[in-house]
């Protein structure tokens, strides 16, 4: 048992030392360790022998400056030969100059000899008169010389300089000064000292900075290990890339650092990882829900696709890691949505129809059973007529696109369940075939439910583009639709008889999520009906623009008072037999 715990022991202190933060710790002192040692063997190798060279051009200055002194030179020139008073050189000027230079210098010695190399000044006077201890030939022959070498006064590093006599340039004698090696040891110690703690120093802030490196390092990487990181990037990478939702990363210094496959295909970003996200290429909308978090999924228009975009802030410990994107494509749910609602919109057309047509055959019943043959023949004239709540939209006939043709009539009957009078502009004239009839029904049907609902009153102000109230001063609510063809350009003027666009700037009814029906029903909220709208016409190279305000700001010849909105579309039909020429004026 006591192995099994010391083995566990051995275990768990091999797996702290194989944590990548000690191994980088351990590395770097080691590094500096040998760093120091191979920069302190270095320093300490040469500092002897710089020490020493030092030392001996400091002998030699000294040696320098004595023996050109007039004075040395004149009592030089005077004591050569071999006969030599010792007592009176003892008591002599050479011996106290000698003696005084020594005391200043810190020389060790300073000694004066004659031609002979006998010496005429020396710190120990019982060595007057005696030859130098040590050779004065080359500085006799006129030749400094310096070198290490032990006398009577222990090892020193001396200088020999040559004293020529006064006013000649004959050798006289010699100047040598000497400088301890032992002072040159205590310096060189000192050196070493310094050395050392200068070291000590450096080892312990390369420690303590390696460790405040693997805090960081720990800080950074979230206590992971390397082959943690490796394995949750594979991971991340393989989570990314499989599932159905796009997914934008955003560091805190608001630069992507992931992006997965679905969400460059959502948001149409060809952005590489590393650019800002103000550079990325993102819708404004979706600009500001990548900067500012949003819980609640928002609808964005990108292209020809509608989006739900949601972002949230991570933390960890903590640190804050930066916000998550997240992207959802609901264009299939806009497309159901648009075919339910044509759907209903039929629905709704032939249930009035239907409801219509029973009412009249009562009408028509009652009037035969009563024997009024006569009225029953004029109801049934008026039932057949044209009159604004017939069966037929009143212009159709001026519609030779199917598509269009049976899109108009569902719409104008929908319009009459809302009491909404549904007709069509003087102008109007199609021939051809829609080459996009989805993009021109989602178009020409966004504008038309929006007056529909301006004019019925269904809103309280101006909403995803539409106006809002009930017509004024008790005249039917109306809404006109007028289609022109120009080449392959189909136009498209919508107006109703509502109070007209109630915003501060009109214009911001194409802005995403612009609306007051507050409906929480619908994912993302509404207010993306003339934003999409836009952005098909603007794809096809068109445009869809409101060109009157209407309500009390409305131009002259706005005849129903609302919001007039115009849709350019190119490209949109492809050529067609014109049709018959009218012999008369097109029903309005």
């Amino acid at each position: 048992m006591a192995r099994n715990v010391g083995t566990r022991r051995m275990a768990g202190a091999y797996a702290v030392f194989m944590r990548l933060r000690n191994q980088v710790l351990l590395l770097q002192v080691v590094v500096i360790l040998v760093s120091l040692g191979v920069g302190f063997g270095i320093v300490i190798s040469g500092s002897d022998d710089k020490l020493r060279e030092e030392y001996g051009q400091r002998a030699l200055a000294i040696a320098r400056s004595v023996a050109t002194d007039d004075q040395v030179r004149a009592e030089v020139a005077a004591g050569s030969g071999d006969s030599l008073d010792q007592k009176a050189l003892a008591g002599g000027p050479l011996q106290a100059q000698a003696v005084a230079v020594a005391d200043r210098t810190g020389a060790l010695f300073v000694v004066i000899a004659n031609n002979r190399g006998l010496r005429l000044a020396h710190p120990d006077t019982t060595e007057l008169t005696r030859p130098l201890s040590t050779d004065p030939g080359r500085a006799l022959g006129g030749r400094e010389d310096l070198a290490t070498d032990r006398g009577t006064l222990g090892e020193s590093v001396r200088a020999k300089v040559p004293v020529l006599a006064p006013d000649s340039t004959e050798v006289v004698g010699l100047v040598s000064v000497g400088i301890s090696t032992e002072k040159i040891s205590d310096d060189l110690r000192g050196d070493v000292v310094a050395l050392v703690l200068i070291a000590l120093a450096a080892l312990l802030t390369g420690v303590v900075g390696s460790a405040l490196l693997a805090r960081r390092w720990r800080r950074l990487t979230l206590g992971l290990e390397p082959d943690q990181l490796a394995e949750l990037v594979r991971e991340q990478g393989a989570v990314l890339h499989s599932i159905g939702e796009g997914v934008v990363a955003i560091d805190p210094s608001g630069v992507v650092r992931v992006i997965n496959d679905k969400a460059r295909t959502l948001l149409g970003v060809t952005a590489d990882i590393g650019t800002p996200v103000t550079e990325a290429g993102l819708t404004a909308r979706v600009l500001e829900v990548a900067t500012t978090p949003v819980q609640t999924p928002r609808s964005a228009a990108v292209g020809d696709r509608v989006v739900l975009v949601s972002s949230h802030r991570v933390r960890r410990d903590g640190t804050d890691l930066g916000i998550v994107l997240s992207v959802v494509d609901r264009t299939d749910v806009e497309a159901l949505t648009r075919q339910l609602d044509s759907i209903k919109s039929m629905t709704d057309a032939l249930r009035a129809q239907r409801h219509e047509s029973a009412n009249r055959m009562h009408v028509t019943a009652g009037l035969l059973r009563q024997g009024d043959a006569r009225a029953a023949l004029d109801y049934l004239d008026e039932v057949m007529g044209t009159g604004p709540y017939g069966i037929d939209l009143p212009g159709s006939e001026n519609i030779n696109e199917p598509h269009l043709r049976a899109f108009l009539d569902a719409k104008a009957a929908s319009a009459r369940e809302r009491g909404v009078l549904l007709t069509l502009g003087p102008q109007t004239l199609v021939a051809g075939t829609l080459q996009d009839p989805v993009a021109a029904t989602t178009i020409v049907g966004n504008l038309i439910d929006n007056a529909i609902e301006a004019a019925s009153g269904d809103a309280s102000e101006a909403a995803s583009g539409g106006t809002s109230e009930v017509a004024s001063g008790g005249a039917p609510a109306q809404v006109e639709v007028e289609l022109i063809v120009a080449d392959d350009t189909l136009l498209v003027v919508v107006s109703d008889s509502g109070p007209g666009v109630r915003l501060a700037d009109p214009q911001q009814v194409f802005t995403e999520g612009v609306t007051t029906h507050k409906d929480d029903s619908v994912p993302g909220g509404r207010g993306m009906g003339l934003a999409l709208a836009r952005q098909l016409a603007r794809t096809r190279g068109g445009d869809l623009t409101l060109v009157d305000a209407g309500g009390d700001a409305r131009q002259p010849d706005n005849v129903l008072g609302g919001a007039v909105f115009v849709a350019r579309l190119p490209r949109m039909l492809s050529p067609h037999e014109p049709a018959e020429p009218l012999d008369e004026e097109p029903v309005r």
